[in-house]
């Protein structure tokens, strides 16, 4: 990716940066929700029925706007990883981390060497579809490109500091169910069990020059994460947003 990262960008800034899940294989419906000036839009092909060909032409839209696009790709697999950076994604959020070897292998998927085994054509958006581009991609790319590892899992959560050792990741998206799951208070997101594993985290990861993400459900849950230092906050879903604001008038029509 030759373009500048705005996501990166602005965490490097300090700033504390805001996104949405996008399900919707949609480029107008993604440029619709990239005008109201979100920081980044999280491409959902995990469980999203997102082509590459679609997601592409969603990343465009992004770019047009300012806005970050980042694709959740559904495994640690090389192709995925290869195929939404080749498309011009500025990152790639990646579920299923729970070891160190996961994230070492995310890492190797993710950037060109001398950092990892990233297969390299410079003929793709990524690249400016331009062979001049050949030695300056692998460069910038390995600079350029996002990794956002999501800890979610009971192991995860146990492995953090073995995970958190794997150099060249940038955000650690912690799973607030799994975590509450891991901790034996499953689904009490707001347990002081939790909040208190959620702040050694963000300690931990802040020591190290690194984000902590999550994903906030109300505008209540997303001021109290920014208040302890949570950096990369996905707010609710396009499907969901688009749902409920219609449900409301519905609903409002019928107590007429």
């Amino acid at each position: 990716m030759l373009q500048k990262n705005h996501l990166l960008e602005k965490l490097h800034n300090g700033q504390a940066v805001l996104g949405t899940w996008v399900m919707m294989p949609s480029p107008l419906t993604v440029d619709i929700i990239a005008s109201a000036g979100l920081d980044f839009v999280v491409i959902d092909r995990e469980h999203g029925p997102i082509s590459f060909e679609t997601a592409q032409e969603m990343a465009i839209a992004c770019e047009s706007r300012g806005v970050s696009p980042v694709m959740r790709v559904g495994n640690i697999e090389r192709s995925f990883i290869q195929n939404a950076l080749d498309v011009g994604m500025h990152g790639i959020q990646v579920p299923n981390i729970n070891t160190r070897q996961n994230a070492k292998d995310v890492i190797k998927f993710a950037k060109y060497p001398p950092l990892g085994d990233r297969g390299f054509s410079p003929f793709v958006r990524a690249g400016n579809y331009s062979i001049k581009n050949s030695t300056s991609l692998p460069l910038k790319a390995n600079q350029n490109t996002a990794v956002i590892l999501n800890i979610e899992g009971e192991h995860a959560v146990k492995n953090f500091d073995e995970i958190l050792s794997v150099d060249n990741a940038d955000v650690y998206f912690v799973g607030l169910f799994d975590l509450s799951k891991a901790l034996g208070v499953a689904g009490e997101v707001s347990h002081p069990k939790v909040i208190d594993a959620l702040k050694e985290i963000i300690v931990k990861t802040e020591a190290v020059g690194k984000y902590v993400g999550t994903i906030a459900t109300s505008q209540e849950k997303m001021q109290q994460f920014l208040e302890l230092g949570v950096k990369y906050i996905t707010y609710l879903v396009d499907c969901e947003i688009l749902r409920s604001g219609y449900e409301s008038v519905v609903t409002s029509f019928h107590h007429h």
